[in-house]
């Protein structure tokens, strides 16, 4: 069977050559200012530099610009797709059509991933994007398993899946933190609320705790769990899907590079054994529990249920 890529959120240069050493095929970084929850932000150095690193590993870096644009932001869109079809960047990821039409104009020839986070929920969708030049659809995590097996089934692009980490539920472009200090007579700036802060919204019902962060994009409230397909990815590689994604979004590099090393391993086995995978990923589900955080229980999100967090 054909492995799908293994692609990974790296929080800083200095974790790509041990992500490669963990088995990770690429990588999704960028700036705050273009790309949505990404694990770290990277300056335009740090790309280039993380370019480099991947690159000679013969691995892939795509670039995150997957943010909700404004008009003022139109000639900032303009000079960083310049500044990247420079570097020979291997995939912009959009969500925002300025995006694809400005790449069009200024970077013809940069390959374009695309992705909404929540509306890709179907083929005719995937691939009206494909027809306008993306070549790859990153599907909504609120899909089931047949779903995307069905997806896939009839797709004309490349199908990315997310398989591990935890998912956005909600975002508001406004500084819901900011504005909610701000009027208790705490007002502090949004450079103060960032993702390391650890601020959650608790729920005593059903007694989870939902991360919240705030950053230039707006506020975002996370998940109570990491989605964790570790031991269900055989139909998924058996029907080709083309990357699953780890997302390490608030959590440690060395979480990560971990989680990493042991998908790298699973995807192995059951590209390559699938009745041997069979046996152990029942193995494989345990090392990421020991992993993982006390307050970040794994689930497997709406792959085989409507989730209701």
């Amino acid at each position: 069977m054909k492995k799908p890529e293994l692609l990974v959120t790296p929080k800083k240069v200095d974790d790509i050559a041990p992500l490669i050493d963990a088995g990770a095929d690429a990588f999704i970084i960028g700036e705050q200012k273009y790309g949505l929850r990404l694990a770290g932000e990277f300056s335009r150095e740090d790309i280039i530099n993380a370019l480099d690193i991947a690159h000679k590993a013969g691995k892939k870096v795509y670039v995150a610009m997957n943010a909700i644009f404004h008009n003022d932001m139109i000639s900032e869109i303009e000079d960083y797709l310049t500044f990247l079809s420079k570097l020979d960047v291997d995939a912009v990821v959009f969500g925002d059509p300025a995006v694809l039409m400005i790449a069009k104009q200024v970077a013809p020839s940069i390959k374009l991933h695309w992705n909404t986070e929540t509306t890709a929920t179907n083929w005719y969708t995937c691939n009206y994007w494909g027809r306008k030049g993306a070549k790859r659809a990153v599907l909504a995590r609120e899909l089931s398993m047949d779903a995307i097996i069905e997806i896939k089934e009839h797709a004309e692009v490349e199908i990315e899946v997310q398989v591990h980490g935890m998912t956005c539920m909600f975002q508001s472009k406004r500084t819901l933190l900011g504005n909610y200090f701000e009027y208790q007579g705490k007002a502090l700036k949004i450079e103060k609320r960032t993702k390391s802060e650890k601020m959650f919204l608790h729920d005593p019902e059903r007694n989870n705790k939902y991360p919240i962060f705030e950053d230039i994009n707006g506020t975002h409230i996370m998940s109570p769990n990491d989605i964790c397909i570790i031991d269900e990815l055989g139909e998924m590689i058996e029907t080709g899907i083309d990357s699953f994604k780890i997302d390490g979004i608030l959590h440690s590099a060395e979480y990560i590079k971990n989680v990493t090393k042991i998908y790298r391993q699973a995807i192995d086995l059951c590209a390559n054994d699938f009745d041997k995978y069979e046996e152990e990923k029942d193995n494989f589900l345990d090392e990421i529990e020991k992993l993982q955080p006390k307050n970040r229980p794994l689930d497997t999100g709406f792959f085989f249920k409507e989730t209701v967090y």
